[in-house]
């Protein structure tokens, strides 16, 4: 009984990772912001949240070009072998790794087990990406904080999947 309660108390005060731009930052690629109401607030307001913008966090500028994973997926670009450029070819592949490691660092420090991110980001898309061909096209797949958090464990969730985040940690 002791032990259910410790662990129900450690989950109630859970810290969360969560994208810059879901809280207003305006940290996207074009200046904007994806600021989120409801729960994403609230926990802001309880104090929850660790913000990150791995792009910012790589090094990348606000405002800043589009770019798009254009050779491999996430995992291809975490090895070393895949590309995310810029609609006009720059390679920012290395500013996005860096980011992703950032993001991961953040996690480690803060005993993080749960990310919520932006859906549809090169960095943080947690099921769909553009489709590298700069067309607009989402298609399915992992940005590349999303995959490496992924890899070591962490839980991620995007925007649209807040309550699901809520009813784990209710568990």
């Amino acid at each position: 009984m002791v032990l259910i309660l410790i662990n129900l108390l450690w989950l109630s005060m859970q810290k969360i990772l969560v994208s810059a731009c879901l809280l207003g930052e305006r940290v996207r690629y074009d200046g904007g912001d994806s600021r989120q109401s409801g729960l994403i607030a609230q926990w802001q307001r309880e104090g929850r949240l660790i913000a990150i913008c791995p792009e910012v966090a790589g090094g990348l500028s606000v405002p800043r070009p589009p770019a798009e994973m254009v050779l491999g997926d996430a995992d291809f670009v975490l090895r070393g072998c895949g590309k995310i450029c810029t609609e006009h070819g720059a390679d920012v592949t290395d500013a996005f790794v860096d980011g992703a490691e950032k993001a991961l660092a953040q996690c480690m420090r803060h005993g993080i087990k749960i990310a919520i991110l932006k859906e549809g980001s090169p960095s943080c898309g947690v099921s769909r990406v553009h489709d590298g061909a700069f067309s607009g096209i989402k298609i399915k797949g992992e940005g590349v904080t999303a995959r490496l958090l992924r890899r070591h464990g962490v839980r991620v969730f995007s925007e649209s999947e807040v309550e699901r985040v809520a009813a784990l940690l209710a568990c």
